[in-house]
């Protein structure tokens, strides 16, 4: 009897997907065998319901004095934010969106991508901060949240979902769900808000839209969610032709079967229309004319340009402030208005030292919401000002004090990082959720004009029960079946256990998911490139902490080191590339300890790069030729990927050097 149940809870689960016509927002009848798996789910999903998310605490604490009897509904408005995997296609969609809303003129020239607006996002291709838009559909207002897809910027993600009713879940049609798929979509079911499951790309040769779905369900069942929100309502749509239809095979003309679908399945905000003013600041801006920007959903009351308002930290600390402007979003830009009601989000001006977590309420009867709960990060690296004998030479700000302001700078916004004094007065420990989300924030350090030095990534381990642990990860890699070999040699070298091997997508490629050291992936997608000749695809994401997994190398060649001061020369580079791979070219200067190549053994290398011909008096018919290989160029995060316990990455406006540390003994040389 037992095992017939189970085999009755599993064939509920895999075959819910395909009859998803009984669906919480879509009303139709419920076969039997789906009934049959829900209630079997509900007693493992009790301790889930019994936990107060911090939605709903904000709808309990929100205006006590008038209880339940103010309690509504806004029906205009619908609060959405689009969460997926990187490169899923949510910032695609969210253009189509805008250009179907008739956001722009007919004759406006937009650029592709436009809600990356930062110079980094559309360099590198991915979204790193959380924006927002809005557009008006059928009379109703829909708030757009954009957000990071990369799990580094998982703190991005966490803090605007307190903002919102509903998300939508983009999917790839060919991938499926990815590691971050999981973790946007745990903590949207955390928040206990309604999910719109949209699979994108679905024009793709290799789509293959069952399967997706059936795995999206799977996943919704491993987060223990709720019976109404595995009911979620699925959409297929091509965010880049801007069509979706409610079956792959019929799609529409436009992305009205979508609206539809955020209208008909998104929660209207709930909200305390006549109660005490309360709103909880999920992000900030700053404008240059304006100051700091404040941003949020307004919870309960209104709110009103030129009032006064009570401003109250977590810990019950208050403080009085001015609101001087007031602004909503609507379509693509800021429009200024002289009210807000609750359920809306808005922009809000006129409180500079407002930080992120912190609620505006009411000046007679406010009280502070819960505030905004992130994640550990799990990264940390040291920031020091520059010592090396070029300093001062490309940057502007090189001070230890300029390097600190900017740091704890940083904290106003970047909820997920964290600041600390280093051993000495001008080193600091920066701790992330990822060496790209560290790596950003170096980028845009030295686009601003400072110059530092940084050493190698570390992880944050924890001792519990006199144990020591270390944090793990959950690595997916799409290989080509002719490699897979290689990339499975290297992982289980880096202490990876493998959990999953399944064929994905394209023919010959497969999905091999791992679950990793932290350490073992610092330098690994460099590794993992070379070994499929640039054909894998790595995707990570922060999975639990384990037990300290040993010892392990991440790299087998030592470092070439300057020998001293001065300019390099063809003649000494053609002799020093026999001894590994350089990173200069003839006429650079490089000073003595710069990391100037790769050795092709183990242990550094001293080299002279800078050595002269000598001068004779001995003539010769024609100067010899010199045949130098091309200097190999690495970036930002190929060098912290590359240096070791000893070595630093010294980081200027112009130039990205590597360099040894004299702090650190010299253990290989």
């Amino acid at each position: 009897m037992q095992m017939q149940a189970a085999t009755t809870t599993t064939a509920a689960r895999r075959l819910a997907p395909s009859q998803r016509q009984a669906s919480r927002c879509r009303p139709s009848r419920v076969s039997a065998v789906v009934a049959a798996g829900r209630s079997r789910r509900r007693s493992a999903r009790s301790s889930l319901r019994a936990s107060a998310s911090l939605d709903q605490e904000v709808k309990e604490r929100a205006s006590p004095a008038a209880g339940n009897s103010g309690q509504a509904t806004r029906r205009d408005v619908r609060n959405i934010a689009i969460v997926a995997h990187v490169d899923h296609g949510k910032t695609t969609l969210v253009d189509s969106m805008l250009r179907q809303a008739k956001v722009f003129r007919d004759n406006q020239v937009v650029q592709e991508r436009i809600m990356d607006s930062n110079d980094l996002e559309r360099e590198r291709g991915i979204t790193i901060l959380s924006k927002n838009t809005s557009i008006t559909y059928k009379g109703t207002k829909i708030n757009i949240i954009d957000t990071p897809g990369h799990s580094d910027f998982g703190g991005e993600v966490e803090r605007v979902l307190n903002m919102v009713e509903g998300v939508l879940l983009v999917v790839d049609s060919v991938e499926g769900p990815m590691p971050q798929t999981r973790f946007v979509l745990k903590k949207a079911l955390e928040f206990g808000h309604a999910v719109v499951v949209v699979v994108n790309k679905i024009d793709r040769p290799t789509a293959r839209p069952e399967f997706v779905v059936n795995s999206t369900f799977e996943l919704f069942i491993e987060l223990n969610a709720t019976d109404e929100q595995c009911d979620f309502q699925t959409v297929y749509a091509s965010g880049i032709k801007g069509k979706a239809g409610l079956s792959p095979e019929n799609l529409g003309e436009d992305l009205g079967p979508l609206f539809e679908a955020i209208l008909r399945c998104i929660p209207e905000p709930r909200i305390e229309k006549d109660g005490a003013l309360q709103l909880l600041v999920s992000n900030t801006e700053y404008d240059e004319h304006k100051g700091r920007i404040a941003i949020g959903r307004l919870h309960a009351g209104e709110l009103q340009r030129g009032m006064e308002v009570k401003v109250c930290t977590p810990d019950d600390a208050c403080r009085i402030s001015k609101i001087s402007e007031l602004f909503v979003y609507q379509n693509f830009s800021r429009v200024p208005v002289d009210n807000v009601s609750a359920g809306d989000i808005c922009a809000v001006c006129g409180i500079n030292d407002i930080m992120i977590g912190e609620t505006i309420a009411d000046k007679v009867s406010g009280t502070p919401l819960p505030t905004i709960k992130i994640e550990e990060p799990t990264v940390r690296m040291s920031f020091s000002i520059n010592t090396s004998p070029f300093v001062g030479k490309e940057g502007k700000y090189v001070t230890s004090r300029n390097l600190r302001d900017r740091l704890y700078r940083e904290l106003e916004r970047n909820l997920a990082m964290k600041v600390e004094d280093g051993e000495t007065a001008d080193t600091f420990l920066v701790s992330g959720r990822g060496t790209l989300h560290l790596t950003i924030l170096i980028e845009n350090m030295r686009r601003e004009g400072f110059e530092f030095m940084i050493g190698p990534p570390k992880v944050i381990n924890k001792t519990v029960d006199g144990k020591l642990q270390e944090p793990y990860e959950i690595a997916a890699v799409e290989v080509p079946e002719e490699y897979m070999g290689s990339v499975v040699e290297l992982l289980g070298k880096r202490r990876g256990q493998m959990v999953d091997m399944q064929p994905s997508g394209p023919e010959g490629t497969t999905l091999l998911k791992y679950k990793i050291p932290t350490r073992g992936l610092i330098g690994l997608r460099n590794a993992v490139l070379t070994a499929s000749r640039g054909t894998a695809i790595l995707n990570t994401i922060f999975d639990s902490y384990g037990p300290w997994a040993g010892d392990l190398s991440s790299r087998d060649q030592g470092s070439l080191v300057a020998f001293e001061d001065g300019s390099t020369t063809s003649y000494a580079l053609l002799n020093a590339q026999e001894r590994g791979i350089l990173f200069v070219s003839p006429g650079q200067d490089v000073y003595k300890g710069q990391i100037v190549g790769i050795h092709q053994r183990p242990g550094d290398l001293a080299i002279n790069v800078c050595k002269k011909k000598a001068a004779t008096n001995v003539r010769s018919n024609k100067e010899t030729t010199v045949v130098l290989d091309e200097a190999l160029s690495y970036s930002l995060d190929d060098c912290i990927e590359f240096i070791q316990e000893d070595e630093l990455v010294e980081v200027t406006p112009a130039s990205i050097r590597m360099c040894k540390n004299p702090k650190v003994s010299k253990k290989n040389r």
